[in-house]
């Protein structure tokens, strides 16, 4: 039982024993830095139970906190808060337990229910751009930390590799390609077949004006503009399974799937197990005609089939065309259901797309409910926000994305332009060098991304994420380095023995102990909210709170030997939670910088 768990249980017990009243719950908060004190009781909710003035009631509780709780040393009451002093044995205590503890702040598998996360679901016509940087690493860290919270995770995503946007980039590439691959141009697979979407827009848009031009009106020349039918018609030869078609779709989509897993390399992001579309978009059919036996869906005169949802707030949605054709509903319907098949320990699905998706998830959570799946409670939409550059939004087909290369790569020469100027590189071989700024650069890039609610739309600044004060993800890395750099200086001898609990902590020795305790429930609140971004903005306090133990007090020039020993082991313990909080962002720390 956690120290908080008593003092609620006790704060019960003294109400009842001083007021003859039953407590349902107790508000605790951190102390307000300006006060003394470590744990706040909340009074003022009590009022609705407890008649009387809120300080009496807070001088009598205090009182016999102190006297029930041995950890309580001392209190104080402000208007309606009883600030708690706890001693500095607890905090000792606690340091020896976790101290020599690995993975701290992490619990093992509670159960054998899993949850599938899927993420980046790309299109296989152009490359990664800023847009699928988010949703990556959103995905990537959402799953990292389920995991460090006790869950079972499989990794996923669905590959959208059919479809007319992809027919176009193919048809592009017939007509202007002249044979060339990635080997003859020494572009990345997914590069060279992005540039065919683009010039696929380009001619189709010059068509489009010469046959308005000839007084054909816009809206028809859009439809019957000849190089849109051949792209509609190598759909169709696609769908029919035409052996040159396939073939030229196996080809162009295996230089983008090689493309692909060299951008995922660079972000430090990777799957359990894939899903193509061009397996999937028939999935869903069978279930829907079961959904229709069961009374889930009807059938239109036209012979569509649909789902009413008026009665809870959405409205009707279509699950099958009158030709019996399937919509992305049936699909995602037939995926939930399939991924389940695959992996049966799967208990819960959490689905990471943007925030223009909300409405779908919504109806496809509650039309498999419907369905009658026990999983479908568990299912959760990582809704986000979409990411824009001060330059403005992004058009992919009119070639305006920023590219995830391209923008890895400038991030890692931003962090590098930085750390020259700040001249302490001097003995980094070029190789080393490289590697450190790949780190920066990169580390800057996820945590900028990470540290804002998932929710919210972000406007990226590159510059501004690798400067390396602030809440910066550099800010962060350059205090990991430090502290590793003060171990490299500390003896050896002493650092395994346990902290004498007996000692009396400076105030700043004993607010990070406070911050290094809170670390656990961290991790469970960012998987209970699935947001990377309580992780963040955690580990930013954290760093600011040794930062400022180690301006006001010494560590190495300690003359105390059990106090400069203790010090030495708590720098290092908050060293390895940035180390391991990091390391659920997915974000490395460097040794020296």
């Amino acid at each position: 039982m956690s120290l908080q768990d008593v003092i609620q249980e006790q704060v019960k017990a003294g109400l009842q024993e001083l007021y003859e009243v039953q407590l349902p719950s107790v508000e605790l908060q951190p102390t307000r830095k300006d006060f003394e004190g470590d744990i706040t009781v909340v009074i003022f909710p009590m009022l609705r139970y407890v008649k009387g003035n809120p300080e009496k009631i807070g001088e009598q509780l205090g009182t016999f906190l102190q006297e029930k709780v041995a950890e309580v040393s001392g209190f104080n009451v402000i208007k309606g808060f009883l600030n708690l002093v706890i001693s500095d044995a607890y905090y000792l205590e606690f340091f020896n337990k976790v101290r020599g503890q690995e993975g701290y702040g992490k619990v093992a598998q509670k159960d054998d229910n899993a949850v599938m996360v899927e993420y980046s679901s790309p299109n296989t016509n152009k490359p990664l751009h800023l847009g699928h940087i988010r949703n990556n690493l959103l995905g990537h860290s959402v799953s990292l930390i389920l995991e460090a919270a006790g869950k079972k995770v499989y990794k996923t995503q669905i590959i959208n590799d059919r479809g007319i946007h992809i027919c176009k980039s193919m048809l592009a590439w017939k007509r202007f390609g002249n044979g060339e691959t990635p080997e003859s141009t020494g572009l990345k697979g997914d590069k060279l077949v992005g540039n065919y979407y683009v010039a696929f827009d380009k001619a189709y848009k010059q068509e489009v004006a010469e046959m308005v031009a000839a007084g054909t009106p816009k809206e028809k020349a859009e439809k019957e503009a000849s190089l849109l039918q051949e792209a509609q018609e190598m759909l169709r030869k696609w769908e029919a399974g035409d052996p040159e078609v396939v073939q030229l779709w196996k080809t162009m989509n295996g230089w983008v799937y090689e493309g692909f897993e060299e951008t995922y390399k660079s972000l430090g992001v990777s799957f359990d197990t894939l899903y193509y579309e061009s397996d999937t978009y028939l999935l869903g059919k069978d279930v829907v005609e079961q959904g229709l036996e069961q009374g889930v869906f009807y059938r239109k005169d036209d012979g569509s089939v649909w789902i009413d949802l008026t009665e809870e707030g959405l409205d009707e949605k279509i699950v099958l065309r009158s030709d019996g054709t399937a919509v992305y509903m049936t699909q995602d319907i037939g995926t939930a259901i399939q991924r389940v098949k695959d992996f049966p320990d799967i208990n819960g699905m959490v689905y990471t797309v943007g925030n223009e998706q909300d409405y779908h998830f919504k109806v496809l959570f509650l039309i498999l409910k419907k369905l009658g799946f026990d999983w479908a409670d568990h299912l959760y939409h990582l809704s986000y926000g979409m990411v824009d550059l001060p330059s403005g939004k992004m058009k992919s087909r009119e070639g305006t994305v920023v590219d995830a290369d391209d923008l890895v790569l400038e991030m890692s020469e931003t962090a590098g332009a930085i750390a020259s100027e700040l001249g302490k590189l001097e003995d980094y071989s070029e190789a080393e060098k490289q590697q450190l700024y790949h780190m920066i650069g990169l580390g800057a890039l996820k945590y900028y991304i990470l540290k804002v609610d998932p929710k919210k739309r972000i406007l990226f600044d590159p510059e501004e994420s690798v400067d390396f004060q602030g809440n910066t993800g550099p800010f962060i890395q350059y205090t990991y380095a430090r502290i590793q750099s003060i171990l490299r200086k500390a003896p050896e001898e002493g650092m395994q023995q346990d902290v004498a609990t007996d000692l009396e902590l400076h105030p700043k020795e004993k607010e990070l102990l406070k911050w290094l305790e809170g670390f656990p429930e961290a991790v469970q609140q960012a998987a209970e909210n699935y947001s990377p971004a309580l992780i963040a903005n955690y580990t930013y306090e954290l760093v600011k709170e040794f930062n400022s133990f180690y301006q006001q007090v010494s560590i190495l020039g300690e003359a105390d030997e059990n106090i400069k020993i203790f010090r030495i082991q708590l720098a290092d313990k908050v060293a390895q939670v940035i180390q391991t909080a990091f390391g659920l962002l997915g974000i490395d720390v460097p040794e020296r910088m």
